[in-house]
């Protein structure tokens, strides 16, 4: 767990809470929201990917990922532009294909064939 932080800015000690104390810790509470949310996610497309490996199925599809970016750009109800929004999702389906590579990888050295697995589809559900 992330240790805690001083977020008075500088405040004396026995000033009271400023509003930006206030919203700093509601920032915090939501970055721990999705830090839980961001890990869930990529524990699933990582096992959507084995999954897809083992049934022989193409990991990386691409009408899938332009779903996903389509819908999140059209959930958005801002303030974030759907610009802005189409790049943290396009980042986190980036990373998402970073470590099902990973996995892909450890995969391989656990069925004992000792090397490393050829590079993979691009994948990004």
């Amino acid at each position: 767990m992330a240790d805690q932080r001083d977020v008075g800015g500088g405040r004396n000690a026995g000033t009271p809470p400023s509003a930006v104390d206030e919203l700093r810790r509601r920032i915090d509470v939501i970055d721990d929201q999705l830090m839980k949310l961001l890990n869930s996610r990529s524990a699933c497309a990582v096992e959507i990917g084995r999954v897809k490996r083992h049934l022989g199925i193409a990991v990386y599809q691409p009408d899938r990922e332009a779903w996903i970016l389509e819908r999140a750009e059209a959930n958005n109800p801002g303030p974030l532009d759907s610009k802005a929004v189409r790049r943290v999702f396009e980042r986190v389906i980036d990373e998402s294909r970073r470590l099902e590579r990973l996995a892909q990888e450890a995969e391989a050295r656990e069925a004992g064939d000792g090397q490393a697995a050829p590079p993979p589809e691009r994948q990004g559900d």
